[in-house]
């Protein structure tokens, strides 16, 4: 097995430009410094995670690619599709927006939001990956279908490091799905990084659905920069993982523009769904809103630490922060921290979070009118998760996203795995 050492690191350099090389030693040089989380740490604050790099080999090319699940099949039509499998593009087409694999792009596009010193992790991808997606919007395009990015981790006890990053010109206006899925069974760690600009005037509704096997981990970082007047919706449907974790950052740098985030998780077994968000606004008259909702049973956990932070001269600022979760069983966790930094006057925000199990005065009122105590349990789960389904950016999945999130409760509670 070759472990995450300076050998691995010049066989997948080998054959890259010189800056590229460069740019990938200097990363390992983070990557060897840092020392893996151990949830001291405030940013991994209720997490026990352990990333075990030594148990752990690159990949070095890819493995089979997954046949379609039931997120892609109910798709319908694209405007393209990407394939990444073990962190190497195998499928790149497109009718709408400009798509070239980051493999072959110069110098001045490959870049990265994430410091390699952000964490372990963030320097792993920084040091080690090589290949990922660059999708470009001219300036004006407006693509009505959907563009598909599958990401697959399948060789097993490896790392893979896909790459996405997504440039939307002036006045643009596009639609993306990412879903990540991993083999059956197999232990693999996935690192992915997405990197959203979005220019001036320019809309993105941008979608993600977390998928993997419970054997497999997923640790995103995921950054997104708005423009003057621009406007990013992005969404987050997190099911799979034995420990699934999103690291978001938005910067509404641009004078008008605005940003949504709306995301529904739903653990189960001894998963760890862990999302870290920092909204910050700079620019003037500009809004966000998050909106998420979750719910634990078994002993699986829910980790949300969001920080709204209103730069000095952000005047004119709205923004919101809203974190609900359902704890359906006696051993399952939630920590919800919505935190506000506000800098400057004039600004309108505010957050709310919950934690607890169903309310049994809405239970008592549902069985009080015929209703048996399972059923009203079931009708008040598709209720709670439906308002985050109808407002998630990217429409046509709604049926299978739900199913899925449904299934799970019901399984549980035909099962008495729910309190």
């Amino acid at each position: 097995m070759t472990a995450f050492d300076q050998s691995a690191l010049t066989r997948l350099a080998a054959g890259l430009p010189t800056w590229r090389q460069d740019r990938m030693a200097s990363s390992f040089e983070s990557f060897k410094l840092l020392g893996e989380p151990t949830g001291a740490e405030e940013d991994w604050r209720y997490v026990d995670y352990e990333m075990p790099f030594s148990g752990l080999t690159p990949v070095f090319g890819p493995g089979e690619r997954l046949i379609a699940g039931p997120f892609v099949s109910a798709l319908g039509e694209t405007s393209g599709r990407v394939a990444i499998v073990d962190g190497t593009v195998v499928e790149s087409e497109s009718e709408g927006a400009t798509v070239e694999r980051l493999a072959t792009v110069d110098e001045g596009h490959w870049g990265s939001a994430v410091a390699p010193d952000h964490n372990k992790l963030a320097a792993a991808h920084a040091a080690f990956a090589t290949d990922g997606t660059f999708i470009r919007l001219a300036p004006g395009q407006v693509v009505k279908q959907p563009l598909l990015v599958e990401v697959h981790g399948i060789t097993p006890d490896a790392a893979s490091f896909p790459h996405i990053s997504v440039e939307m010109g002036e006045n643009s206006e596009a639609s993306i799905v990412v879903v990540y899925r991993s083999a059956t069974g197999v232990r693999h760690l996935m690192v992915p990084e997405v990197d959203l600009i979005v220019g001036a005037g320019a809309n993105l509704r941008f979608l993600t659905i977390q998928n993997l096997d419970t054997e497999a981990s997923n640790v995103v970082h995921q950054r997104l920069l708005l423009h003057r007047d621009a406007t990013g919706r992005l969404g987050e449907v997190g099911l799979g993982a034995h420990f699934g974790r999103v690291d978001l950052r938005v910067e509404l740098q641009g004078d008008g523009c605005s940003a949504e985030t709306v995301g529904i998780y739903f653990g189960q077994g001894d998963q760890t769904l862990d999302y870290r968000m920092l909204i910050r606004h700079s620019g003037r008259s500009t809004s966000s809103d998050v909106f998420l909702k979750g719910a634990v049973e078994d002993s699986a956990q829910s980790v949300f630490t969001g920080l709204l932070r209103i730069e000095k001269d952000a005047v004119r600022t709205s923004t919101f922060e809203t974190n609900r979760n359902l704890v359906l069983s006696q051993d399952a966790k939630a920590h919800s921290v919505p935190n506000l930094e506000i800098l400057c006057d004039d600004v309108i925000c505010g957050h709310a979070s919950s934690v607890g199990p169903l309310e049994e005065d809405h239970l008592y009122y549902l069985q009080s009118r015929g209703l048996s105590r399972p059923r009203a349990e079931r009708l008040l789960i598709r209720g709670f998760f439906q308002e985050v389904i109808d407002r998630l950016p990217v429409h046509g999945l709604e049926d299978p996203i739900a199913t899925e999130v449904f299934s799970r409760f019901v399984s549980a509670q035909a099962e008495g795995r729910v309190a």
